[in-house]
Parts: structure tokens; C-alpha cells; sequence
């Protein structure tokens, strides 16, 4: 109540169009969505509902709304608690009643009736209300009126003749007077309200309900009837809260959030790669599933770590651990979240699922969300909100709070348990893997005695990703994914892998050794022969050697031979050669035989 809005495009009411009907804001988060920008302006609103379903609360929050914003001044008459109750009930949300009537904001009349005390003289009507009512319109020069209860004024009047004629000359009194007006009344057994004609002669109409369902308290809203606009007809479920009243309808939560561009790391290097190299869009929405023990929640831990990294504030909803043990236990695994959380980066929400309903944990996220602005939220799990797994409300509920947190660009990762048991895994225990983004899938494989956790990343849309079942491993330094090893036609994971591994490393030593042996035979070899080459080349020169000795001993051997013959020879010719004539003229002699 009486807080500024932050920008939201879920927190503005729907533009009307020209002549429409004119509307006054309650300033309620959600109400003004599902009545397209407010109650009737100058005609009266009933809201009925049982003890405790927050009638007062809301024509309260509708009065100060609109003296603090819209300055337009209001008389809140009450017929049950007095003014100094009222003060006291809106001290604990932020409210100053007191200031505001110093400021002549608000008028505050308590009408006390005891019909005990009452004393009929004559036909009853409400002539002195009025009369008393219009000076406190006058006095504040009041807009907006609120009347607090219309059982406790008609109390005791056993003609309902009439009440039902004073009931229908209060709502024209009031139009006539051309104020907002506010009536709230008990719910009827049979009817809407106790003397079932309100509902006929209001414009507006809001049922409350506060009702108990498996041992959770819930409280619905529903617009019964809205004379002259459309507006919302479902029943939204509404919490009150530290703020005030808010209620989070699906029909504002139009598709009409931007989509960026940008990536952010998931924090785990390997699921990065798997994501298309650069992490999941900015804005978007993860589910992480997997069975107890696959490290849901060290992911998730790893997510804010990241963020806080990059110098982004992270909130965390932790439902299984308090903030003191997922500190402790995260920090086993090399993932030390404490220095964020005391440089204020890091703020974890830790409470037990079944301290609130399902709409008291959304209206406590939001609240924290808008109070804390975080770029990114991880919840933790979403599957404990609710003690039963096919709770109709759990999936509108986080509809709300994925929608909720697209409007406002968060990124957001919810982890959600399944069953440990090899069942479908196209669904999750919840049922919102259709609305998430992106889809990872962790599992426990159990072979060869012990149990491998895997990672898969089922879907991610607007990106191209990995198909593969990666063996994800948690150490000393976080976490991180094992590449996949494939033998054949199987991917080996845990000791099976590491197994494998050594095999493979053993016959690669073994092939190694082989080589070397082969290569020392072959160099041997090659050492044989080239010796034998050298002996052979050695005998071939020593027979080449003899081959020119001998080629030599018969070359002088022949020449000497040569020689011997030229000299035999001049020494067998006749001494009368000499004594020839000398010009050769005598006669020839024969040559003795």
C-alpha cells in the first residue's frame, strides 16, 4: 500500500479508448489489470466475501491509492472497528492514517451501532447516516468513499422490506453525490451477500474467498460483474503481504516482452560449449530436472556465481537448504558464494515450502524481485512449492512468475526433482518444461557398481545446441562436463571410461614399444646390410686390384717381349750388305737358304 511503482509493463492499466466507462485506480498490483484500469468512477463498488478474506484491506488500499496519488481525498466510515484500530491495522503496511487526516487527505468516522441501545420511535431509514456522511464528504472534499460494513448498519433490522428500499436509496444516494464508492459486505449462505440485493444494485462487484485446501491457506478473487466494461472473469488467487494486497492475474500477463540478443554464461564451461558456445539469451528461462543427488542445485549454485562475476545482483530461493548450509556445501565443490553475499551481489531467500500456499511464495518472489531489481533468479526447487505433484495451481502459479520475470528481462533458472526411476523424460514433475526456454536434463546412470551423473540438453530454443549425453563430474574446482568418449557405438562414462582409458593407453604404450623394436630391427637390417654391401665392395676392389696387376704384368710382360724381337733382329742380316754398291746398281744375289 501507498508505494511507488517501479516500471513494468504488467503495472500499467489497459489504455481505454475515447467515451469509455471512467475508471479509478485502486493502485492493488494485478486488480487493475483484470478491471481494465480500475473500479467505476462516481458509481458504487461492492466487496463481499467471508471474515478474514480481506474486504478491509482493499477498500483501505483503494482509499489511500488514490489520496496519495491521484489526490483524490477520501472518507472511510467504519460500523465495526474504530479509527484508532483502522491506524493501528495500516501502521504494520507503511500507512500513516493519522498524518493523512492532519493533511485533511482522509476522513476517518466510526459509527458505532449496538442495537441493543437503539430505541425505535418511528419507521427506520438512514437519513442520519447521510447526513453525517455528507459532512464528511464536505469536510475533506472526499472523491472516494469506502463503507465498512453494510451488516453491521442493518443489524437487527428484522423488516427486510425495508432494508432492501434503504439499500437501494444508499447506492443512488451515493451516485447522485457523484463519489467512488466502496461497500463491503459478508458473503450470504445462498447469495453473494447476506440480503442477496446488493449484488443487483452495485456496478461492480468482488467476491473474495479465503479458503483452506490441504491444510494451505488460499485466498481467490473474482470480478462477479462489471456493468459497462469488459474485464477479467477468472478467479486469481491474491496474497497480503508486507506491501499490502497483490494479486498477479494470468490474463495482464500479455507476450509482449522484449527478446534480447545477448548471452550469459551458465558458469559451467562445458554447458556453455554445449549451448552454442556462448551460454543462454539474456531473459530467458532454464529448467534444470534431474532425480535427487544429479546436481541440480550445484548448477544453479554455478548460475549466481557467474553472475556475480560479471558484477550482475543474483537472488536465490533455496526451499531445501538454509542459506548457512548451501554456502557450506558449495563451497566443497570449489563454487565459494559468501564473498557475493557480503559484497551484497548475493541474496538468498531461504524458507521452508510449506510456511506459505503456492500464491504466498509468488507474492513473496515478486515482492523480493522488485525490491532487489536482480538480473538473475534461480529457484530452488520449484517441485517442493507444493506438497502435492499434481497441485493444479503450482503450474499457474510459476506461469505467473516465468511471465513475470520476462517482463522485467531476468534471466531465471529453476531446477524441479523427477523421479529417480527410468520414466519419460519429455515431462517434468511440475509440468512447465513447455514454457521454459531452455531444457537440461541431468540423470544418474547406473553400471559396472556405481552410479554416473549425465547432462543433456533436452531443448533450447533460438539456438543451435548440443545433442549429446555428456558425463557431468563435480570436483574441487566446480563444475564441469567430461568430453564424450565413444567406443563404437556406445558412450562410456564413470569407471567404465576411465577403464577403457587405461586399456587404450596400455595397447598405445604396447604398439609404442612394438614400433621402437620394429624400428631397431629394421635399422639392424639396414646396419647388416650395408656391412655386407662393404665386404662385397671390399672383394671387388681386391679383384679389381688383382685384375689390373695382372692386366699390367701381361702389358710388360708384352712389351718386353717386343722389345727382345726388335733387337734379335739387325743381328741375323750377311756382312756384304755393308759392301754393296752404293747405288743399289749391281745384281741381285740370292740368299742362301
Amino acid at each position: 500500500m501507498a508505494r511507488q511503482k517501479k516500471t513494468s509493463t504488467t503495472d500499467q492499466p489497459t489504455p481505454r479508448a475515447a467515451g469509455a466507462l471512467p475508471k479509478a485506480p485502486t493502485g492493488i498490483r494485478g486488480l487493475d489489470e483484470i478491471t481494465h484500469g480500475g473500479l467505476p468512477r462516481g458509481r458504487p463498488t461492492l466487496v463481499c466475501g467471508a471474515a478474514g478474506s480481506g474486504k478491509t484491506m482493499l477498500a483501505a488500499e483503494f482509499l489511500v491509492h488514490g489520496a496519495l496519488h491521484h489526490d483524490e481525498p477520501g472518507v472511510f466510515m467504519m460500523f465495526e472497528e474504530s479509527a484508532a484500530e483502522l491506524a493501528q491495522n495500516l501502521r504494520s503496511l507503511g500507512v500513516d492514517l493519522g498524518l493523512l487526516q492532519q493533511q485533511r487527505k482522509i476522513a476517518l468516522d466510526h459509527v458505532h451501532i449496538e442495537r441493543s441501545e437503539i430505541q425505535e420511535t418511528g419507521e427506520y431509514d438512514l437519513e442520519g447516516l447521510f447526513i453525517r456522511l455528507d459532512h464528511a464528504i464536505a469536510t475533506v472534499g472526499a472523491r472516494r468513499v469506502v463503507l465498512d460494513t453494510l451488516e453491521a448498519l442493518f443489524s437487527g433490522l428484522p423488516n427486510h422490506a425495508v432494508l432492501r428500499a434503504e439499500l437501494r436509496r444508499l447506492f443512488r444516494w451515493l451516485k447522485e453525490r457523484g463519489v467512488t464508492a466502496l461497500i463491503t459486505g459478508e458473503r450470504g449462505e445462498h447469495s453473494l451477500t447476506r440480503y442477496g440485493l446488493e449484488e443487483y444494485v452495485a456496478d461492480c462487484v468482488i467476491l473474495l474467498d479465503h479458503r483452506i485446501v490441504d491444510q494451505v491457506s488460499t485466498r481467490r478473487l473474482r470480478v462477479v460483474k462489471y456493468r459497462g466494461t469488459p474485464h477479467g472473469t477468472n478467479e486469481y488467487p491474491f496474497v497480503i503481504g508486507a506491501r499490502g494486497i497483490s494479486v498477479l492475474p494470468i490474463t495482464s500477463m500479455r507476450l509482449d516482452h522484449q527478446a534480447s540478443g545477448a548471452r550469459v554464461s551458465s558458469g559451467i564451461a562445458g554447458l556453455d560449449a554445449m549451448l552454442g558456445g556462448a551460454g543462454v539469451f539474456r531473459g530467458s528461462s532454464t529448467l534444470v530436472t534431474g532425480a535427487p543427488g544429479t546436481g541440480k542445485s550445484s548448477v544453479g549454485a554455478s548460475f549466481v556465481d557467474a553472475a556475480c562475476r560479471r558484477g550482475e545482483r543474483a537472488l536465490l530461493f533455496a526451499y531445501e537448504e538454509s542459506s548457512s548450509q548451501l554456502l557450506r556445501n558449495m563451497r566443497s565443490i570449489g563454487v565459494d558464494l559468501a564473498p557475493w553475499q557480503q559484497a551484497g551481489l548475493l541474496h538468498i531467500d531461504a524458507s521452508r515450502p510449506t510456511l506459505h500456499g503456492v500464491e504466498q511464495h509468488l507474492g513473496h518472489m515478486v515482492d523480493r524481485v522488485r525490491e532487489l531489481q536482480p538480473s538473475v533468479v534461480v529457484v530452488d526447487p520449484i517441485s517442493n512449492l507444493t506438497m502435492s505433484h499434481d497441485d493444479p495451481a503450482l503450474k499457474a502459479t510459476l506461469m505467473r512468475l516465468i511471465d513475470f520475470l520476462k517482463s522485467g528481462g531476468v534471466t531465471a533458472l529453476f531446477t524441479s526433482l523427477t523421479s529417480d526411476s527410468a520414466a519419460d523424460v519429455a515431462s517434468s514433475q511440475v509440468g512447465v518444461s513447455s514454457l521454459m526456454d531452455t531444457w537440461i536434463q541431468l540423470s544418474n546412470l547406473a553400471a559396472n557398481g556405481e552410479r554416473t551423473r549425465t547432462l543433456q540438453v533436452l531443448k533450447s530454443r533460438g539456438m543451435p545446441h548440443s545433442h549429446q549425453v555428456r558425463e557431468f563430474v563435480m570436483g574441487d574446482h566446480g563444475v564441469d562436463l567430461v568430453e564424450v568418449y565413444l567406443a563404437g557405438d556406445k558412450v562410456l562414462t564413470g569407471t567404465a571410461r576411465v577403464a577403457r582409458e587405461a586399456q587404450e593407453l596400455a595397447a598405445s604404450d604396447l604398439r609404442r614399444r612394438d614400433h621402437e623394436r620394429r624400428l631397431r630391427e629394421l635399422a639392424n637390417h639396414r646396419q647388416a646390410i650395408d656391412a655386407q654391401i662393404a665386404a662385397l665392395n671390399a672383394r671387388a676392389e681386391e679383384r679389381a686390384s688383382a685384375l689390373e696387376f695382372a692386366l699390367e704384368r701381361e702389358t710388360l710382360q708384352a712389351e718386353g717381349l717386343g722389345a727382345r724381337s726388335k733387337s734379335v733382329a739387325p743381328s741375323r742380316e750377311p756382312a756384304t750388305h755393308a759392301a754393296r754398291p752404293a747405288n743399289g746398281a749391281g745384281p741381285a744375289r740370292k740368299e742362301a737358304r
